[in-house]
């Protein structure tokens, strides 16, 4: 089986196992994080969906450990579809790699390849581990996610072609490729980039709105109508549409903050946010 080495190891996360550990645990504890760490719970679930960012966790990772803090406490899914932006430009519209494993400093995550055969059509959602090759949102999850559970089963989704169609198509494929399976949809992205912080602050509470809304459509007009330089409105969109579909009744923002939230520099700053979809 294919390996696919981490290419952010060291960069956006640490590269050693213990100094990560450490690292994710310090995201959990922080100011902006949930303030404790989490306890993986048993039993039903509810969470179908999930907003989480991707950038740095030096940056992000405080408020990607609240979803991730919902998630620990809401039970054990058996795989993870994680939809990211294509930040890259290299590869097909749609991209999925059918089979392997992705390294991080935490271990192996295990493709789901029963579930992503059942995604590639060959029309836009095509196999492709070239797409994958250098792209960053979907990895950046993966540590997460290992810290949570002993195992992880994923399939990794990267969008090049984030028209509404193709998140509509998406959605309709994923809802046929999960059938009978326990599985969560994760859209990887961050929110308004490189903006003055009250413009961040003032353009995301826009697109917040209609998230909590659960109305994925809105949402898709109102990033491109106020311009919002969200990377992932593909990834979010295809989730919200799919949550849809399997009688998700709500969603909750958990956190948003900005870099310069973090960091205390405000100039220009990125923003982020976690929610939850749950049915």
């Amino acid at each position: 089986m294919e390996v696919r080495k981490p290419v952010v190891a060291g960069y956006f996360y640490e590269a050693e196992r213990k100094l990560l550990e450490e690292q994710i645990k310090g995201c959990f504890l922080c100011e902006h994080g949930p303030g404790s760490l989490p306890s993986v719970k048993k039993g039903s679930r509810k969470i179908v969906g999930l907003i989480v960012p991707h950038a740095g966790y030096a940056y992000s990772g405080p408020v990607a450990a609240h979803s991730y803090y919902s998630l620990a406490i809401d039970g054990i899914p058996e795989t993870f579809i994680i939809i990211g932006p294509n930040h890259t430009g290299a590869g097909s519209p749609v991209a999925v790699m059918k089979e392997g494993r992705w390294s991080t400093p935490l271990g192996e995550a295990v493709i789901d390849t029963s579930i992503a055969e059942e995604l590639v059509d060959n029309k836009l959602i095509y196999e492709d581990p070239y797409a994958h090759a250098y792209e960053h949102s979907v990895e950046v999850q993966l540590p997460f996610l290992q810290f949570l559970y002993k195992k992880v089963k994923f399939v990794p989704v990267c969008m090049l072609d984030q028209s509404f169609e193709a998140c509509v198509e998406l959605s309709d494929t994923i809802l046929r490729a999960i059938e009978g399976k326990d599985v969560v949809v994760i859209a990887s992205s961050d929110f308004s980039h490189y903006e003055p912080y009250h413009i961040a602050y003032s353009k995301d509470a826009k697109a917040i709105e209609t998230i909590k809304a659960l109305d994925a459509k809105k949402f898709y007009d109102r990033v491109a109508k106020l311009d919002i330089s969200i990377c992932g409105y593909g990834p979010i969109t295809t989730m919200m549409l799919f949550s849809k579909k399997v009688g998700a009744k709500s969603c909750e923002v958990i956190k948003y903050a900005t870099s310069g939230d973090i960091t205390g520099e405000r100039g220009t700053v990125v923003g982020y946010c976690s929610a939850k979809v749950v049915k």
